[in-house]
């Protein structure tokens, strides 16, 4: 019998992931993890070296997908402010992380991801992680500016002029904006990577 009649998780840092797309309803599968049949998803980034194929959101939110195959969700070194460290000699020795080690525990262990043309990247803001919200173009926030926190910085940091957002940033384009909201102020921030 498919989990169909389980309320969906609430994730903290992903809070409306059937809107973003990142958990798949086309059919009925069996979760890699807890091996019980689900008809809602995931088929997004999940860093192990395992073979896994499908993940239901329980098996993600309460972290036992994770812990079973030895993987994560986000890469480390893809989460704003947290830092590859390396020796004398050039070689990787581990991660700088200014935050909680719970929060990034909660972020990488049990938060779903999203899809990027490269490299995903999570944005924090008031010393936590952001909530993602989802895919965005122009179009779509064009009417928000007054919203950001910072989206000049926030273009700097992706490697895009600000002036020439509203000609490149198009969902589903070459350019991909991925939206963000702080947790505790509620301004935007955004993230974009190139095809």
């Amino acid at each position: 019998m498919a989990q169909t009649n389980r309320s969906l998780p609430v994730f903290k840092y992903h809070p409306q992931p059937l809107d973003t797309g990142v958990f798949s309803q086309r059919k009925t599968v069996t979760c890699a993890c807890c091996e019980q049949l689900t008809d809602v998803y995931y088929t997004n980034p999940f860093y192990t070296t395992a073979d896994v194929d499908t993940l239901c959101p329980w098996c993600i939110a309460d972290g036992s997908a994770a812990q079973k195959f030895g993987g994560s969700f986000h890469d480390k070194s893809s989460i704003e402010g947290v830092g590859s460290l390396f020796d004398d000699e050039g070689e990787f020795t581990g991660f700088k992380n200014p935050w909680p080690e719970a929060s990034l525990q909660e972020l990488t262990q049990r938060t779903p991801g999203y899809c990027g043309w490269q490299q995903e990247y999570w944005l924090a803001h008031c010393n936590d992680f952001c909530a993602f919200i989802g895919y965005v173009g122009w179009q779509d926030i064009a009417d928000k500016l007054d919203q950001f926190a910072d989206i000049q910085a926030d273009c700097d940091a992706f490697g895009m002029d600000y002036e020439k957002l509203p000609e490149h940033l198009l969902d589903g384009g070459d350019c991909q904006g991925y939206l963000f909201r702080c947790l505790h102020c509620g301004k935007l921030r955004l993230w974009a990577d190139f095809s």
